[in-house]
């Protein structure tokens, strides 16, 4: 059955998920007024006027809510496009049915018996619409997903909802990892050319009444429950401000067998950016000639899955990349390599509690610019200098109290999502202690504030080398004349 529906009738920014049928789930989110149900309903009218077999279920978590909300909307809008004549819909049990034999069915996730018994009159079930999907569980939305299985044609659930809080198991199972059977569209109520002025002014009255609300509920961004260390609402509104990075991959480089080391080092001229979608570094500015960097990082350990590492320009903080994966230590280790180098031989402050292996690798590395900390032997217990940052009942609570004065003081600064969205769920808990709440992450926050440390040190502002090491310097007294000037090159003049 072919019925022309002109492209003016829908809001453009939906326009190029009309005919998508590659993907098993489509995700539209956003804040309110942003028309992601109307198009939903759109969307499968068309298809069930087209296509040769599409049975529709939707569902909302309580069955009841879906008589004045999703079968109303199929209603007004099958009247609007005039189409009465090609759907019969029965009240009394809440279906739509096309002429073609195409069926909607709309229940509820709270008697699932009854979802168990239902069948449709033309072949298998091929969709599922779930409104609202924030408001169901995960295990719901396994269930209905083994459901929709079987047959000849495509299968496909289609997920409307608002994201409130960032600890959701939406956030957790489509947007922290990469699902290639997922399209997303996020869209606010500025996408909405259909939206009636009155309603408009209402949401924008938040912006200076309820920034934190119109943050959320408004421009879509995800939402905190309880009481942030960070300011919630600042927080959300720099989310909904934020620029994509200029660009997104991970370094490569050569490695070469050194004579006077006696074993395989990176070699520096080597190291190169290269582009990818699914790359874990992200730049925000690229190095600028004569300007100093600090690099904080964060081994992942417990209660952590991600290696993270911040780089800030040491002058003022202003954040300009970040790498976050689930890297082996030895591969983190040389990312943070590259990145040190990339970055005018940034100074480098790596975490050490969970594993020292990553300073290990960069001392290795003959890396020039690690941070230097105070230590005790743990043979002789006397004092020594000892590589990389230790997080300790003293270290902890100061450098977030840094952190948190650096955010309240300069929130422009903070260009990463995934920090940002990190700051949204990092809380004081029941006994005052300052962590993420349980099922959220602090290794972006982490390293952040660890960065902001290495600022402090004195050899954060110093150019690009740091004092040698004994074994530095054994490779330098080792070195021909032509290895001595790549070296100076390389790790600066020494100092004592």
């Amino acid at each position: 059955m072919v019925v022309k529906i002109p492209a003016k009738a829908f809001n453009r920014a939906y326009l190029p998920l009309l005919k998508d049928r590659d993907h098993r789930y489509l995700l539209l989110y956003g804040g309110a007024g942003s028309g992601k149900s109307v198009f939903a309903v759109q969307r499968f009218l068309v298809r069930l006027l087209s296509a040769p077999l599409c049975n529709l279920l939707v569902l909302r978590a309580v069955a009841a809510t879906n008589r004045d909300s999703t079968y109303a909307l199929f209603r007004q809008t099958i009247s609007r496009w005039g189409l009465s004549s090609l759907f019969r819909c029965t009240e009394s049990e809440l279906r739509i049915t096309c002429v073609n034999g195409n069926t909607v069915i709309f229940r509820g996730l709270d008697d699932a018996e009854k979802l168990k018994s239902i069948t449709f009159r033309k072949g298998e079930l091929t969709d599922i619409w779930v409104e609202e999907a924030s408001e169901i569980s995960e295990e719901d939305f396994n269930q209905l997903d083994i459901r929709l299985r079987g047959g000849r044609e495509s299968k496909q659930m289609v997920l409307t909802f608002n994201p409130i809080s960032a600890l959701h198991w939406l956030k957790r199972r489509f947007f922290d990892r990469q699902e290639p059977r997922a399209r997303i569209l996020k869209t606010t109520y500025r996408d909405n050319r259909f939206l009636d002025k009155a309603y408009e002014e209402t949401l924008l009255s938040y912006r200076e009444t309820d920034p934190y609300y119109y943050s959320v509920y408004c421009l879509g961004e995800w939402g905190v429950y309880g009481k942030s260390l960070f300011p919630a609402g600042r927080v959300a509104q720099r989310l909904s401000e934020l620029p994509p990075p200029l660009r997104r991959g991970e370094f490569f480089f050569e490695t070469y067998y050194s004579e006077q080391a006696g074993q395989v080092l990176i070699r520096e001229e080597s190291i190169r950016f290269l582009e990818g979608e699914e790359g874990p570094v992200f730049i925000y500015e690229e190095p600028l000639q004569g300007e100093s960097y600090v690099v904080g990082g964060d081994t992942a350990g417990e209660g952590s899955d991600f290696f993270v590492a911040q780089v800030l320009t040491s002058a003022t903080g202003r954040q300009v990349c970040t790498l976050r994966h689930a890297f082996d230590e030895d591969v983190y280790a040389k990312q943070v390599y590259c990145l040190g180098v990339w970055y005018n031989r940034a100074l480098l402050g790596v975490e050490t509690n969970f594993s020292t292996y990553p300073v290990r690798e960069l001392e290795r590395l003959r890396y020039a610019r690690q941070l230097v900390r105070r230590a005790e032997d743990t043979y002789t217990h006397r004092p020594k200098e000892a590589y990389g940052f230790k997080t300790t009942a003293v270290t902890r609570p100061l450098i977030l109290a840094g952190l948190v004065e650096e955010v309240r003081d300069h929130m422009e600064l903070l260009s990463d999502r995934a920090t940002l969205e990190e700051m949204l769920t990092f809380v004081r808990s029941e006994q005052g202690r300052p962590q993420a709440q349980e099922g959220a992450h602090d290794d972006c926050i982490m390293a952040l504030a660890i960065a902001h440390y290495c600022r402090r040190h004195p050899e954060a502002n110093r150019p690009g080398c740091a004092p040698w090491t004994e074994d530095m310097r054994e490779d330098y007294r080792r070195a021909s004349p032509e290895e001595k000037k790549q070296l100076m090159a390389r790790w600066g003049r020494d100092r004592p």
